[in-house]
């Protein structure tokens, strides 16, 4: 695979083979195959789709009909559901439907996929960062774009350290929970330039000028629902709306980042860079296995609600697959993986997974050696 970027080209080696990639993936279909069950959503899934746009609408609804007006706690916490909902769709639905994985039928995902504008985000910026540069780049600093925080965040170890990173393993939760706040106003805007000039909007057949106005008016659209509204028919002063939006991101930021960050930004990940020849050591799979990490395979709350991205080395193997299937397709991957002597790193809790997100934070604030 080989993507260009800032006029330079990455390339990963050959897979080689008899490859761990051959492998799994012909024992993957061999899985569904056998059991004859297709790749993509079941009853469950659309359960669990109802669930969360519910988690999201219901209260929001509530707030805007005024019916709980009559109490703060009531209306706090409303947004306070609103806020899981984001991160409900987000990693449930919104997820899926952008990789192509909740159905075959393409309308179908647009559809569930553009959840995400409805919710302050911008679908086709996600499709780029996500699907093009973290898949395919996971870990690698200057490309993988989950990795990268500004100044304020070291994830890399081949990120210029700077001395207040010594205590990012502290202040790093506050920036999580702002994240939200800074993707649904400044974000987007400068994502879309930076991809416009990069060549990737191209690569999407979007020009700026029309993503421009699409995303202006997504925005627009967004704070007449979100704000406005609210505050002309909720029954509750400005200030108390205002307070519930920022407390419904606050909320949503911090717990993305819990989700996704501890599954690469740990000790076990590998961040291999590229030579100076900009080839990578590994083959795709290889490395995406060797960057990834899952937790909390047992714990069927976390799995239900996070849309199973606590098994992301299945989902980096396989986004087009539905992640109602990880559990499953774990134990295949983790067996391939050891007939090729590849590392398949598995934390056993959620706390231990964030424990183990804080540390590696610690580690590259202080520039130790993994």
């Amino acid at each position: 695979m080989e993507l260009v970027v800032r006029k330079q080209i990455v390339k990963f080696a050959p897979k080689g083979t008899a490859s761990f990639y051959d492998d799994v993936k012909h024992r993957v279909n061999e899985y569904f195959q056998s059991n004859n069950i297709p790749e993509h959503y079941n009853a469950a899934m659309v359960v669990k789709t109802i669930a969360m746009i519910s988690m999201y609408f219901v209260p929001y609804f509530a707030i805007v009909t005024g019916l709980v007006h009559f109490s703060l706690l009531l209306f706090y916490a409303s947004w306070l559901v609103m806020g899981l909902g984001i991160v409900g769709i987000g990693t449930s639905v919104m997820h899926d439907s952008n990789h192509g994985a909740y159905t075959t039928n393409k309308t179908v995902n647009n559809l569930l996929g553009s959840l995400l504008n409805i919710l302050g985000g911008y679908a086709e910026n996600w499709k780029i960062q996500h699907n093009i540069l973290h898949h395919t780049y996971t870990n690698v600093e200057g490309l993988d774009e989950d990795i990268e925080a500004g100044k304020g965040l070291r994830m890399s170890p081949e990120k210029e350290l700077k001395p207040f990173h010594r205590y990012q393993h502290i202040y790093a939760w506050l920036l999580y929970c702002l994240m939200n706040l800074y993707w649904i106003t400044v974000k987007d805007y400068k994502m879309l330039f930076r991809y416009a000039k990069n060549g990737l909007l191209q690569k999407q057949k979007m020009t700026l000028r029309k993503a421009l106005i699409e995303l202006s008016l997504l925005k627009v659209l967004y704070v007449a629902y979100i704000i406005v509204l609210p505050i002309m028919y909720s029954g509750v002063a400005w200030y108390h709306v205002v307070g519930g939006i920022v407390l419904m991101h606050v909320l949503a930021g911090l717990g993305l980042a819990c989700i996704f960050q501890p599954a690469h930004v740990v000790e076990t990940s590998d961040y291999s860079p590229p030579n100076d020849e900009r080839k990578m050591e590994h083959s795709w799979a290889v490395h995406q296995v060797m960057n990834t990490a899952n937790f909390a395979p047992n714990n069927k709350l976390v799995c239900w609600f996070i849309g199973g991205l606590n098994f992301q080395i299945e989902h980096h193997l396989f986004p087009h697959v539905c992640h109602v299937h990880y559990p499953k397709l774990s134990r295949i991957v983790a067996g391939v993986a050891a007939e090729h002597n590849i590392p398949y790193n598995v934390m056993p809790t959620f706390r231990s997974a964030l424990y183990a997100h804080g540390k590696m934070l610690k580690r590259l604030g202080r520039n130790e050696k993994l």
